[in-house]
């Protein structure tokens, strides 16, 4: 984090948007502050387009006047409910960003509900009525105090130190509106911050709170807390404050150690976290959208053990069928999470169901019966699923780790070799099931299943080539033992 001076706060504000505010400003008379997250990042020097303004008076205002000076390269969106206003900005001159306009205001809030009554206000209350100290800071855009900090609650001090900490009383804060406690831990794990002890045990007082809340809302910050550097720190603090048990159960049940007989299994939620924090690593350079979806498959990818845990005398702990259980649970847990039910819910359900295979595969002979099987399957998802998979290795016993990744190794080449062969990814079958029943004049039965399945088997067990003719001749012989 960088210290900057009075003058080095003015240089940072040195852009044309924020003169063309301040002018507008200053020619109707309203006093209006820069505040919140775009000013926590210039100390963060962390890039940021979204800039929310707060006016003394009409953000609506405002806008509407500072719209008609940027003309045609500028949308104006005004939401007069909310006595608030956007401006979309796309031109050469200033680049792409949207600011957000508000009239300054005091909230009041009802036990049941986190929408708030609100009245106009000043500076001071629209800072008492921010989240945390590191949102409450704002710089004065009018020209006589232009880049002057107001910083009532030392959110400086609290950059400087790595901390989130609430202006006001944390029980009043997370009560009023619950989803704080949600960007509470989202912050946290965004900065790599420390939650401030009274802070944290407020989360812990007002935990149930949260129940009022929509899956949507909460999904939100899971996904941003999902896309940090390091999400398991989020995952951490969400079980240890208690919200993890309430809006994430299945995940929660992972947690713990069973002895029985003198033989433990390892606990699958710090395993998990271990796994999605090795996935994170290996996308922090993807498109965010498909990253988010890995790292989904990543958090569910044991999500069926609790299920499926039984206990063996001969085997000790079984997590027998896991994967299965866990590609059943992913639709439920989406639809609950109102999480989308697309292509993107289907991609986390298929590689869970398989995330078990290529370890099995490499924990075995590498057949290239089994390597063809696993990348029909996999499809073009084959490289996302070896990726869970290597993520997956995270064994204590480094003998048995080294022989895993050597053994994972060799799986990899063949995939390698026999998709350059023999083209297996996506690949249609030379003969259908639309064929089989008109080639022996079936109805759709359990028959024609049994000849396609047998057909398939022989192509991927390498006994017939993929080739119409081959094929053929292989369903006549194969109806002929059956009759």
């Amino acid at each position: 984090m960088k210290l900057l001076t009075d003058e080095e706060l003015r240089q940072a504000l040195d852009k044309q948007i924020f003169h063309l505010i301040s002018e507008t400003a200053d020619e109707l008379g309203l006093e209006c502050y820069v505040i919140g997250g775009y000013v926590r990042d210039l100390f963060l020097e962390r890039p940021s387009n979204d800039i929310d303004v707060v006016v003394i008076g009409s953000g609506i205002l405002l806008a509407s006047e500072v719209q008609k000076k940027l003309g045609k390269h500028a949308h104006l969106s005004v939401f007069k409910n909310f006595g608030t206003a956007q401006i979309k900005v796309r031109s050469k001159e200033h680049g792409e960003m949207e600011i957000e306009f508000v009239g300054a205001r005091k909230e009041s809030y009802s036990h049941d509900s986190r929408k708030p009554v609100v009245e106009d206000g000043t500076i001071e209350d629209d800072q008492n009525r921010r989240d945390f100290t590191i949102n409450a800071m704002a710089l004065c855009l009018n020209s006589k105090r232009f880049g002057e900090l107001v910083d009532p609650f030392d959110g400086l001090y609290d950059l400087e130190d790595g901390i989130i900490a609430t202006p006001l009383d944390p029980d009043i804060t997370f009560s009023d509106d619950p989803l704080r406690m949600m960007r509470c831990i989202r912050f946290a794990t965004q900065l790599n911050f420390f939650i401030e002890d009274e802070t944290f045990d407020a989360l812990e007082r007002n935990k149930e709170r949260i129940k009022i809340i929509s899956g949507e809302r909460i999904a939100e910050e899971l996904n941003k807390i999902i896309l940090s550097t390091t999400p398991s720190k989020g995952f951490i603090d969400l079980e240890r404050c208690g919200l993890l048990e309430i809006i994430f159960p299945e995940l929660y049940a992972l947690e713990g150690v069973e002895t029985r007989n003198g033989r433990a299994h390892k606990d699958n939620f710090y395993h998990t976290l271990e796994v999605l924090d090795n996935v994170a690593k290996a996308t922090k350079e993807r498109d965010s959208d498909k990253a988010l979806w890995l790292r989904w498959a990543a958090l569910l990818h044991d999500i069926g053990k609790p299920k499926s845990k039984r206990w063996d005398n001969t085997l000790g702990w079984t997590f027998h069928n896991h994967n299965y259980i866990g590609e059943k649970m992913v639709p439920q847990i989406f639809r609950r999470m109102k999480l989308p039910m697309n292509e993107k819910m289907k991609y986390v359900e298929k590689l869970v169901g398989l995330h078990m295979r290529p370890i099995a595969i490499a924990d075995d002979e590498v057949t290239d019966s089994a390597v063809r099987r696993l990348l029909l399957e996999a499809g073009d998802d084959i490289d996302d699923l070896m990726l869970l998979c290597n993520a997956d290795i995270t064994s204590k016993n480094e003998v048995r780790k080294q022989q895993f990744r050597q053994n994972f190794a060799l799986v990899k080449e063949k995939l390698v070799a026999i998709e350059e062969k023999d083209r297996i990814r996506n690949m249609k079958f030379a003969v259908d099931g639309e064929e089989i029943m008109q080639m022996f004049g079936l109805q759709p039965s359990r028959e024609v299943g049994i000849l396609k399945n047998a057909m398939k088997d022989a192509i991927l067990d390498g006994i017939i080539p993929n080739e119409h003719d081959a094929c053929v001749e292989f369903l006549k012989k194969q109806r002929g033992t059956e009759c």
